[in-house]
Protein backbone atom coordinates (compact mmCIF):
# COMPACT_ATOMS: atom_id res chain seq x y z
CA UNK A 1 0.00 0.00 0.00
CA UNK A 2 1.23 3.43 -0.99
CA UNK A 3 1.94 5.96 2.18
CA UNK A 4 -0.43 8.49 2.77
CA UNK A 5 0.24 11.97 3.68
CA UNK A 6 -2.14 12.70 6.37
CA UNK A 7 -2.97 16.40 6.90
CA UNK A 8 -3.10 18.36 9.91
CA UNK A 9 -7.04 17.70 11.40
CA UNK A 10 -9.64 20.03 11.25
CA UNK A 11 -12.25 20.17 14.32
CA UNK A 12 -15.97 21.71 13.76
CA UNK A 13 -17.19 23.38 16.80
CA UNK A 14 -18.45 20.39 18.92
CA UNK A 15 -17.72 18.13 16.35
CA UNK A 16 -15.37 15.19 15.20
CA UNK A 17 -12.05 16.56 13.77
CA UNK A 18 -11.32 14.90 10.83
CA UNK A 19 -8.43 14.42 8.40
CA UNK A 20 -7.63 14.54 4.87
CA UNK A 21 -5.18 12.34 3.12
CA UNK A 22 -3.61 11.46 -0.18
CA UNK A 23 -1.52 9.03 -1.48
CA UNK A 24 1.12 9.76 -4.64
CA UNK A 25 -1.26 7.58 -7.26
CA UNK A 26 -4.02 10.33 -6.84
CA UNK A 27 -6.61 8.61 -4.39
CA UNK A 28 -7.81 10.98 -1.52
CA UNK A 29 -8.71 9.68 1.92
CA UNK A 30 -10.68 11.24 4.82
CA UNK A 31 -11.31 9.53 8.19
CA UNK A 32 -12.00 10.57 11.27
CA UNK A 33 -8.66 11.81 13.68
CA UNK A 34 -7.44 9.04 15.31
CA UNK A 35 -9.19 6.58 13.28
CA UNK A 36 -6.90 6.85 10.08
CA UNK A 37 -6.68 2.86 9.26
CA UNK A 38 -10.90 3.16 9.17
CA UNK A 39 -10.87 5.69 6.11
CA UNK A 40 -12.64 6.39 2.95
CA UNK A 41 -11.29 6.85 -0.26
CA UNK A 42 -12.08 8.20 -3.08
CA UNK A 43 -10.52 10.33 -6.39
CA UNK A 44 -8.98 14.06 -5.00
CA UNK A 45 -12.07 15.27 -7.31
CA UNK A 46 -14.70 13.58 -5.46
CA UNK A 47 -12.99 14.69 -1.81
CA UNK A 48 -12.51 17.96 -3.61
CA UNK A 49 -15.67 18.29 -4.28
CA UNK A 50 -16.98 17.29 -1.17
CA UNK A 51 -14.79 20.04 0.68
CA UNK A 52 -16.25 22.51 -1.52
CA UNK A 53 -19.49 21.98 -0.69
CA UNK A 54 -19.30 21.68 2.84
CA UNK A 55 -17.47 25.11 3.01
CA UNK A 56 -20.15 26.65 0.80
CA UNK A 57 -22.59 25.66 3.71
CA UNK A 58 -24.25 22.50 1.54
CA UNK A 59 -23.39 19.74 4.00
CA UNK A 60 -22.38 21.54 6.96
CA UNK A 61 -24.25 18.92 8.93
CA UNK A 62 -21.35 16.75 7.99
CA UNK A 63 -19.33 18.18 10.16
Amino acid sequence: MDEITWEEPFCGEGNSCFRLGTDPTGNAYIAIAGQEENRLTDSRDALRALILDIKAGKADHLL
